[in-house]
C-alpha cells in the first residue's frame, strides 16, 4: 500500500511585472494553490491611464498575474489571449489591453476590486488566487542624486515610470501614502503559507514596495512560511544600473533592516567570481538567508527559466530547515547599496 499522498503546499509569490510572471509560471508546477500579491504602483502606459482617468487601482501588473496562471483548456485559453490582447491604432482605445479594461469595469460595477479579480478568475479558470498588494493606488517616491549640479544635493522624483527612467542615482524609496491598507486576504494568505516567494522583478518598483506596507512587512514577519527571495539575473538599465548583486540585497536590507528570510536564490552562472560569491554570502547573513546558488535562467536569455526555477524553488522547500547563525560584515565590504545608479527590467548580467 502507498502511504498518504503529502499535501500540496500553499505558495504566496510577491511581485508585480515580468518578474511576477516568472515566478508565477514556475510555482503554479509545484502546487495549484497559489495566490499571487500584486503591487499596485504602475502609472504608466493602459495602468496609468485607468487610474488617472477612473480612479482604480492599476491593473495591469494584475492582469499579467492572471494570465500567468490561467487554466490550460482551450475555453480558458482563448480568454487568456483576450485579456492580454492590445488595441493597436491611435485612437482613444490605443494601447489599452482588453484585461485591464475589463477589471477596470468589473470594479466599477461591483464596487470591490479584489471581487473583480475573483470573477474575471472564474472565467480564465485560473490555478490560485492573485491578489492587490494595497486596496488603494500607491505611488512610488524616490531620492535621486546626480540631478543637479552638485552630486550631493537629492531631488524627489516621484512615479513608478519617472523612478525607472531617472538618469540619477535613486538613494532611497517609498510609498506614498506612508501606511497603506494592506488587502486583508492578501494577508492572511501570507501568514497561512508554506512558501512565500518574494522576486524577481525590478527591484524599486516590484519589489521593495512589499516590504514598505507595515502590515505585509508584519505578516511576513509573522508568518512560519519559508521564505525565499529570488534575485535578478543581471542590473536593470536605469534604477539599477550599476548594481552588483550584493548591492541588491544591501538595498533591500536598508529599506527593510528586520527583513528575514531562509534562502536567497542566485543564478549560479551569472556571479562565478569566488570573492563575489563571498560577498554575497555576507550580504544574505543580513537576512538570515543561505545563498543557493543554481542555473535558473534560459539559455542564452537573460529571464529566468519556469523549469529551472521550479526546481530550484522546490529543493529549497523540502530543505532542512537548519541555517546559519549570522555572519558580521567586513568593514570593508561595500555597504553603499541605496547610492547606485537606476534601471526597469533584467537585461544586464551582473557581469
Amino acid at each position: 500500500m502507498s502511504g498518504p499522498t503529502r499535501p500540496e503546499p500553499s505558495i504566496v509569490a510577491l511581485g508585480g511585472g515580468h518578474g511576477l510572471y516568472a515566478t508565477l509560471t514556475a510555482v503554479r508546477t509545484l502546487s495549484p494553490n497559489i495566490t499571487a500579491v500584486v503591487t499596485v504602483a504602475d502609472d504608466g502606459g493602459s495602468s496609468g491611464r485607468l487610474r488617472r482617468e477612473l480612479g482604480v487601482i492599476p491593473p495591469g501588473d494584475l492582469r499579467m498575474a492572471l494570465a500567468a496562471l490561467a487554466g490550460t483548456d482551450p475555453h480558458a485559453q482563448l480568454w487568456r489571449a483576450t485579456v492580454q490582447h492590445r488595441f493597436r491604432g491611435d485612437g482613444p482605445l490605443a494601447g489599452h489591453s482588453v484585461g485591464n479594461l475589463i477589471l477596470a469595469g468589473l470594479t466599477e460595477v461591483i464596487g470591490d476590486p479584489v471581487v473583480a479579480l475573483e470573477e474575471l478568475a472564474r472565467i480564465l479558470n485560473l490555478s490560485g488566487r492573485v491578489l492587490p498588494m494595497s486596496t488603494i493606488p500607491l505611488a512610488i517616491e524616490a531620492d535621486v542624486s546626480g540631478l543637479e549640479s552638485d552630486p550631493r544635493v537629492s531631488r524627489v522624483v516621484r512615479g513608478q515610470v519617472a523612478v525607472a527612467v531617472t538618469p540619477g542615482k535613486v538613494r532611497r524609496v517609498r510609498l506614498v501614502p506612508a501606511d497603506p491598507p494592506a488587502c486583508p486576504e492578501a494577508l492572511d494568505a501570507i501568514e497561512s503559507a508554506d512558501l512565500v516567494v518574494l522576486g524577481p522583478g525590478s527591484w524599486f518598483s516590484s519589489v521593495i514596495p512589499h516590504v514598505l506596507v507595515p502590515e505585509v512587512r508584519n505578516a511576513l514577519a509573522r508568518t512560519r512560511a519559508r521564505k525565499v527571495l529570488v534575485l535578478n539575473l543581471g542590473a536593470e538599465p536605469g534604477e539599477t544600473a550599476g548594481f552588483s548583486a550584493e548591492r541588491h540585497l544591501h538595498v533591500l536590507s536598508q529599506h527593510a533592516p528586520e527583513l528575514a528570510v531562509d534562502h536567497i536564490v542566485v543564478d549560479a552562472p551569472s556571479v562565478e567570481g569566488d570573492r563575489e560569491r563571498e560577498h554575497l554570502r555576507r550580504a544574505a547573513a543580513n537576512f538570515g538567508a543561505v545563498v543557493s546558488f543554481a542555473d535558473v535562467a534560459e539559455s542564452g536569455a537573460l529571464r529566468h527559466d519556469p523549469e529551472k526555477l521550479a526546481a530550484a524553488i522546490e529543493s529549497l522547500r523540502t530543505a532542512s530547515n537548519a541555517t546559519p547563525a549570522p555572519m558580521q560584515m567586513d568593514d570593508g565590504d561595500d555597504r553603499a547599496g541605496v547610492d547606485a545608479g537606476p534601471g526597469r527590467k533584467e537585461s544586464t548580467s551582473w557581469r
